[in-house]
């Protein structure tokens, strides 16, 4: 009997071309977002062959976003962001900054308006989260001080590009030069536009905050699963389609928002797991339709417009994050691994030039010129991030300059002359200062035992110092910031940083100038912390190990009270 089946044909084969090329993509050790947008462009418009329906696969794609950029509110962490704020925000301000005007001097150049011109340059100055995060985790870098700026960094780079998706819209006329667009109306518009969002916004943090969390713990006393997950998708595309109906805000503004009140509540971590499926499942059909809207014609047909494109995103974007971040005084390998996260675009880029096509700012061949240097900057992302130690190591042994920057003389690298004496004999010293770091520093405050923090936080490094506390900035991995801790005369060493990587480099170090000292090391695993041990005899605590000796004793205490 017949059918109108557009929607599950749409879903099946964006689904199942996704699983090939998607698997395809892995195996050819590229990122997954690349078989799924090749999966688009093969059902799409423009290449033969079976062609799915265009505006269910973009109704399908704006619930995709609704839920990625859930996800996102459900993650971003304004702690996070505020201890690597004094990089990050500046930072990819201006980065922003430098990547839209190269987009911008290259559209003006090829003819476009300034409203096309714009909405191409900001395309190109935001970085993928989704890209960075899981190129991050591949890499045990997520946890690490380097990825902390990265994702701190591209935190920024999201709250701009929702502010810019919530403005777009009323300046829209203005930009594309509409004469019926008078400049009153339009400030008059973007005020009301704001006022709406203010509004939105307040609503949420004021009653969302409160009232979600709440009505996620009154489901969860049901003890439904299916209930909680239903409640977790319920707000997200409940709140998201809400506010665009009452506040005339974006999808997107909406759906994020509902991840950060959705936050507040003690069972978040719970609502992104339960939630991951069907947020992984739509935005594998958000980046499929993404594709469809690729015509691969244009890179036969423009390809020096394609590799100028490809230049801003992965040449001109990385030199821009390098030299801010050395700006800052932070060592080479941090520029080198936030140069390399920021070098491709992903769904915001995909999100605003889809916005620009529909209010007549970018136009056709736009979409296509950063839908092919998104797809061709994601490919080559993974090759970006590996060729950074190679890089690193080549450009110390080649370049005085960058061998100057790596040595410059920094007041926080080294203890001032004139720190307690204290601190510079039988003391212990602390490699991180973050969640462990900080209460193994409270615990020996309170006993009165002098330590000295080592830590690649320059701020914390100065609030620590503010604060009376003895601490040296830098890698504990190199033997200068062990050097400046004066591990020499310590008593101890504690790495309590959840970066391993180095651990092995760190204990080398401190037992080569003071063979005596005994190593206490943090560590994820039992088969690192056995590597660990046998060679270094250091002392190890397995995060997961600890905790289950902690939850048994406390268990059989009450047991057998």
């Amino acid at each position: 009997m017949p059918h109108n089946v557009s929607l599950i044909s749409t879903i099946a084969a964006g689904l199942g071309l996704a699983l090939i090329f998607g698997f395809l993509a892995v195996r050819l050790r590229l990122p997954a977002l690349v078989g799924y947008m090749l999966a688009g462009v093969i059902i799409g418009p423009f290449t033969p062959g079976f062609v799915a329906d265009a505006a269910i696969a973009a109704q399908l794609a704006e619930i995709g976003v609704m839920l990625l950029m859930f996800g996102v509110g459900l993650h971003f962490s304004l702690d996070d962001l505020l201890a690597v704020r004094r990089v990050a925000l500046p930072g990819a301000v201006v980065q922003m900054a430098a990547a839209t005007g190269l987009g911008m001097a290259l559209a003006t150049w090829w003819g476009w308006s300034l409203g096309g011109a714009l909405v191409f340059g900001l395309a190109l100055s935001v970085a993928s989260t989704v890209v960075l995060l899981r190129a991050l985790e591949g890499r045990d870098l997520l946890e690490s001080f380097n990825g902390r700026i990265a994702v701190g960094w591209l935190v920024v780079e999201d709250l701009a590009m929702v502010l810019v998706l919530v403005l777009l819209p009323p300046m829209a006329g203005l930009l594309n030069g509409d004469p019926a667009a008078d400049g009153a109306g339009v400030w008059r518009t973007l005020g009301l536009t704001l006022l709406q969002v203010g509004l939105f916004v307040a609503l949420m943090l004021v009653v969302g905050r409160r009232f979600f969390p709440w009505l996620l713990w009154q489901v969860t006393r049901t003890g439904s699963r299916e209930l909680f997950t239903l409640c977790v998708v319920a707000a997200a595309l409940g709140i998201a389609y809400g506010s665009s109906i009452l506040f005339g805000v974006s999808f997107a503004l909406g759906a994020f928002f509902a991840g950060m009140v959705m936050r507040e509540s003690q069972y978040s971590h719970r609502a992104a797991e339960e939630s991951l499926p069907l947020r992984d499942a739509f935005s594998v059909l958000f980046f499929v339709a993404v594709g469809m809207l690729f015509d691969p014609m244009v890179l036969v047909e423009r390809p020096l417009q394609v590799l100028a494109v490809v230049g801003v995103i992965v040449v001109g974007k990385s030199l821009a994050a390098a030299a801010l971040v050395l700006a800052f005084r932070y060592p080479l390998n941090t520029a080198l691994t936030v140069s390399a996260s920021l070098a491709q675009i992903g769904e915001f880029s995909f999100i605003l030039v889809g916005l620009g096509a529909s209010l007549g700012l970018l136009p056709p061949e736009g979409q296509s010129l950063v839908l092919a240097g998104a797809l061709i900057s994601i490919a080559v992302n993974p090759a970006v991030f590996t060729a950074v130690d190679p890089l690193q190591r080549w450009v110390l042994a080649r370049s005085a300059l960058a061998r100057s920057l790596e040595r410059r003389d920094d007041p926080l690298s080294e203890l001032p002359a004139t720190t307690e004496e204290k601190y510079l004999s039988r003391q212990v010293v602390l490699v991180g200062y973050g969640r462990v770091g900080r209460r193994i520093g409270a615990a020996l405050q309170a006993r009165q035992i002098p330590f000295v923090v080592a830590e690649q936080n320059r701020e914390l490094v100065e609030t620590l110092r503010a604060q009376g506390i003895a601490a040296v900035f830098g890698d504990a991995a190199d033997p200068a910031v062990l050097i400046q801790a004066h591990i020499a005369r310590a008593r101890l060493l504690v790495v309590a940083t959840p970066d391993s990587l180095d651990v092995r480099q760190m204990i080398a170090t401190a037992r080569a100038l003071n063979p005596g000292i005994e190593a206490v090391v943090r560590m994820h695993n039992d088969a690192e912390a056995q590597l660990l041990q046998r060679d270094h005899t250091a002392k190890v605590f397995i995060e997961v190990e600890e905790l289950a000796q902690a939850m048994t004793q406390h268990v059989l205490a009450r047991s057998t009270a």
